[in-house]
């Protein structure tokens, strides 16, 4: 051999050596002709490997570092850009073709020559419902997801008791909608608070149709059909790692997922692949020990991506003993003593639950009025207590400081105790506890109130009051008074009228210990993470607003109250 040859030779070695990682770009071709932008990472050396992919409206160049650990790991990493954004061709409706395109992406990889043919899908919140979107068109090679903080039915998710996550959906829309070039940005606190409700994309600063189609359509009806996901969930033969915190807008949706497929998958091989891991997390920690105003200690920050190794590992290699390793199906974590436990199910077996009842003697207003919670049901009659639900003045998701404006209000946990000093919000407290109360699953509150307009939302939050003083809000949940019956069928309110309503406060776990407190606050608001309530029923074309007087009834006979899942 010459040493030309042998040269070239050497160079050919080195270039297949195993464990340095080659990127390839390529445009993969959708059905209808569309190019989406897909960078394929893998190990040099050829062979075949199962693959994980992402398909992401964020970058698919970000996610070198992720590539890089998967590729060491003995996969196959791909990425790519969603149809429209970054470097992908086709303009981009959100989720709108996101299942054919998973589909098409998935089909592709199979045909590759370093695919084995089983693929698994990774991500969060946009990037985890794509592979929902994904799996119920039933793709080949498709063989586990780990979708994190993400929805299985966008409307569930984007309306929560008949109202709208504002801030949320507008902050979003107008980051991934085209600017004009002589469009500025307007002071957000002013725009969210606009009315109609339908013109906040010009209040903004610019056209956003997707905002107003959004906004628009309040209702579960016939546009949303396309993103409802959820009766199809139980007909997947698909393991999945659900992940999400209990302060994440996205807590109801990931859980229920796991419950639907938990127990009700047709298939029952597929029951038992399910696991899922619930934190102490808002949308933007998962896996991080500082929240919002409270640091959950060294325990909360939980290495999730080696979680998801794990569960691939699992699922998509032939490697016996990660294959049939137990593994808890809930992985819950319980703030207050900052621990994690583990269950079978979610809510966990053994959690009992338990009312709690709200009474006064007519003015709970604020945390200096008389509201107390007790585990005795009322006897006789108690004054009902009354707040003015103003939406000219709304409660805000977190007390205003210079550091957080109104339009900065975050999920996670801040001190509730300058809310709880206003006049417009009642809360209803245990004071100090004899023993101390732990408790895991969903929440929910059950009140009898009254309004005198036609319709008024009710805000209810569970809260801890620890040692120190400092208000945790623990769990929260909204109902707008004309979805009371049915989100299909809105029926108005009558002026006086006493209603019973069920309250939604989602999944939480939580130790409130001996000489701290659990509180329960009332509002008519929880502004702007949810949109304002006009009173008025005029829908989403109405500009006038009214005052609500609105009334919590606690009497024998018609008990408001919290249902705790306590654990014995």
């Amino acid at each position: 051999m010459n040493l030309r040859r042998m040269a070239a030779l050497l160079v050919l070695l080195s270039l297949a050596t195993p464990g340095r990682t080659e990127v390839e770009t390529v445009k993969v071709a959708m059905r209808d002709g569309v190019r989406l932008a897909t960078d394929v990472h893998r190990d040099a050396a050829p062979k075949r490997t199962p693959v994980v992919l992402i398909r992401t409206p964020y970058d698919r160049t970000k996610q070198k570092a992720a590539a890089d650990r998967w590729v060491k790991a003995g996969y196959a990493f791909v990425a790519q850009d969603c149809r429209g954004t970054r470097e992908s061709e086709g303009v981009m409706a959100p989720y709108n073709n996101e299942g054919q395109d998973g589909y098409d992406t998935l089909e592709w990889i199979t045909r590759q020559p370093w695919c084995d043919g089983r693929v698994g899908m990774v991500g969060g919140s946009y990037v985890g419902a794509v592979q929902w979107q994904a799996a119920v068109e039933n793709p080949p090679g498709l063989a586990v997801i780990a979708p994190q903080a993400t929805w299985s039915s966008f409307h569930r998710n984007l309306y929560l008791g008949g109202s709208v996550r504002l801030s949320l959906i507008s902050n979003w829309i107008a980051g991934n909608t085209p600017r004009p070039k002589d469009a500025k940005p307007r002071d957000m606190d002013e725009a969210l608070m606009r009315l109609p409700l339908g013109d906040v994309d010009n209040a903004i600063g610019w056209d956003m149709p997707w905002l107003d189609a959004y906004l628009t359509h309040p209702e579960p009806n016939g546009f949303w059909t396309r993103l409802d996901l959820t009766p199809k969930l139980p007909d997947l033969k698909l393991p999945a790692l659900h992940v999400v915190g209990y302060y994440d807008f996205f807590s109801r949706e990931s859980v229920d997922n796991f419950m639907l497929m938990r127990n009700k998958a047709r298939d029952p091989g597929t029951r038992a692949k399910q696991r899922l891991v619930l934190g102490p997390w808002d949308h933007g920690t998962i896996g991080k020990s500082k929240v919002a105003d409270i640091d959950f200690g060294p325990a909360a920050a939980l290495d999730v991506a080696s979680i998801q190794q794990d569960w691939f590992d699992r699922h998509l290699k032939e490697d016996a003993s990660a294959r049939w390793a137990p593994f808890p199906p809930v992985m819950y974590f319980s703030m207050g003593d900052n621990r994690w436990r583990e269950s079978e199910n979610w809510p966990p077996p053994g959690a009992k639950p338990t009312e709690f009842f709200l009474q006064s003697k007519g003015k709970a207003n604020s945390r200096k009025g008389d509201g107390m919670l007790s585990r005795e049901a009322p006897a006789g009659i108690q004054p009902d207590d009354t707040f003015m639900a103003d939406p000219s003045k709304p409660v805000p998701a977190c007390p205003v400081t210079p550091a957080r404006p109104l339009k900065a209000a975050v999920w996670g946990p801040v001190d509730q105790g300058p809310l709880e000093d206003r006049d417009d919000v009642l809360v209803y407290g245990t004071g100090p506890l004899a023993e101390p109360l732990t408790f895991a699953g969903n929440i929910q509150a059950k009140l009898f109130v009254s309004t005198d307009t036609p319709d008024a939302d009710w805000v209810v939050k569970v809260v801890a009051v620890r040692r120190g003083g400092f208000a945790q809000n623990l769990a929260t949940g909204i109902l707008r008074g004309r979805y009371r019956h049915s989100l299909l069928k809105p029926e108005l309110m009558k002026p006086g009228e006493v209603c019973e309503i069920t309250v939604d406060l989602g999944p939480c776990a939580a130790r409130i210990d001996k000489g701290e407190q659990l509180r329960v606050d009332i509002c008519g608001s929880l502004f702007p993470l949810h949109d304002r309530n006009p009173n008025t029923a005029e829908g989403i074309f109405g500009s006038t607003i009214r005052v609500a007087t609105e009334k919590v009834r606690h009497r024998a006979g018609s008990a408001s109250r919290l249902i705790l899942p306590i654990m014995e």
